[in-house]
């Protein structure tokens, strides 16, 4: 990871101190968009007094790049688990497991293997911040509409000379569970999220920065394997539902469905957050979290119409590695499947997008001196999040902000130029529609 930039403007100029360290990858290859990325970054993270931020085609150039990158950083680039963080750390980790079903029962005592595993409940509880750096790699593998697939050939064209998708970085701070904060870069263009205890915001490259619905949960990135506490107390209320191999490991599944009280405070006027259900699977072996899985519903009513939205996302945990005592997941691989079902009857009712994620860990520590909470502040310019996801209008002086994303079918263009959008509020809940 390269944490120092050449000086782009001058040859004889100092080298840029990086916030979020960049994969050397991107400074080797040759591509002539590392330059220009570069330059995008900068101009994005300049301070500026425009009313509204510029939009990432334009960033881009209006290439059809641009419908990707902003997919991926929609969809993978900050997803919050299900669970809000008032909840976690309520749920000691050494409660006792008696007098309660066999399926709880079982699964709180998995849940005990995995702190000895991950370190001890008396080490774990010893630490009260955490510092993590790496890389990643996403892409858009497919998208399919009835029963057209359409490949991902660009893709598979970059692959041949500095790997598949677009390549980044990101850093990531926690002081406690309920205070974090990620910075994430990612083809040159950066994404912030963060949580200071009450709310759980996001900023992006083509939005002012806005608060998620409902109490601020925890990201998802640290049940990855970097935040043993976390993933134990989340668990501690789930159930084993039984076992099952993954890569010649045998594992023990756990299973926790969001309550009712969560989704509600999620859910707004026209969209119906169904159910949120997370899946751990816990190695017989070694005790420690192999996969992690969750999927998310939700409705879309509009006019007449309603959609059904499923998000599905599946990470394999890998590359252990003990720092400071603890046992910490250094690299992994995580799947996501965004499905769409309308009421509506034809070839267009139905479709599903493939993406992936590659990242790898860096650098951790533990117990960072000097973190302040000024580090968790919110962005001045906060804007709470009134409508979940919806149908995409024309703006308004409300707060109520959608993407549009739009994902053309090959060989189906029509007069007025319409294509197939996909809708990204700010909770990560995820719509689309046909203009």
């Amino acid at each position: 990871m390269r944490k120092l930039c050449p000086n782009y403007d001058r040859e004889d100029g100092l080298e840029t101190v990086l916030e979020v360290p960049i994969p050397e990858e991107m400074f080797a290859s040759t591509n002539r968009h590392v330059s220009r990325s570069w330059q995008n970054m900068k101009s994005w993270m300049r301070p500026s007094s425009e009313k509204s931020p510029p939009s990432l085609a334009t960033l881009f150039g209006g290439s059809g790049r641009a419908t990707e990158v902003q997919l991926l950083l929609g969809v993978i680039g900050a997803p919050l688990i299900p669970l809000s963080i008032s909840n976690c750390q309520h749920n000691p980790i050494g409660r006792n497991i008696k007098d309660q079903p066999i399926e709880a029962s079982m699964a709180k005592y998995i849940v005990q293997q995995y702190i000895a595993a991950s370190g001890g409940e008396t080490a774990l509880n010893a630490i009260n911040s955490m510092y993590a750096m790496g890389k990643v790699r996403m892409t858009t593998s497919e998208f399919s509409s009835g029963e057209e697939i359409v490949m991902n050939n660009k893709s598979k064209t970059k692959g041949s000379k500095h790997g598949s998708g677009e390549m980044g970085g990101f850093v990531l701070w926690q002081k406690q569970p309920e205070l974090w904060c990620l910075e994430l870069v990612v083809s040159g263009y950066k994404i912030s999220a963060g949580s200071d205890g009450k709310v759980a915001w996001r900023q992006t490259p083509w939005h002012h920065s806005h608060a998620s619905r409902g109490p601020p949960r925890p990201l998802r990135r640290f049940l990855q394997g970097l935040d043993p506490r976390s993933t134990a107390n989340l668990f501690s209320n789930s159930v084993c539902i039984g076992e099952k191999s993954i890569n010649n490991e045998d594992c023990f599944i756990l299973k926790l469905e969001a309550d009712p009280t969560t989704l509600k405070a999620r859910s707004s006027g026209n969209v119906e957050i169904i159910r949120h259900t997370i899946w751990g699977c816990f190695s017989q072996r070694t005790g420690l979290l192999v996969q992690l899985q969750d999927t998310h519903s939700l409705r879309i009513k509009t006019n007449d119409q309603s959609v059904s939205w499923e998000t599905s996302m599946e990470s394999h945990i890998k590359d252990y590695r003990t720092i400071d005592g603890f046992n910490i997941a250094h690299g992994g691989r995580t799947s996501v499947s965004l499905a769409r079902y309308g009421d509506s009857k034809g070839p267009e009712a139905t479709s599903r997008t493939q993406m992936e994620e590659v990242w790898t860990i860096e650098e951790v520590d533990f117990n960072i001196k000097g973190l302040a909470m000024d580090c968790f502040l919110p962005p001045a310019d906060l804007k709470k999040e009134d409508e979940g996801c919806g149908v995409d209008a024309p703006p308004t002086s409300n707060d109520t902000k959608v993407i549009r994303v739009g994902i053309r079918r090959s060989g189906s263009t029509r007069s007025n130029g319409s294509s197939q959008v996909v809708a990204i509020n700010e909770e990560d809940d995820i719509c689309r529609e046909d203009m």
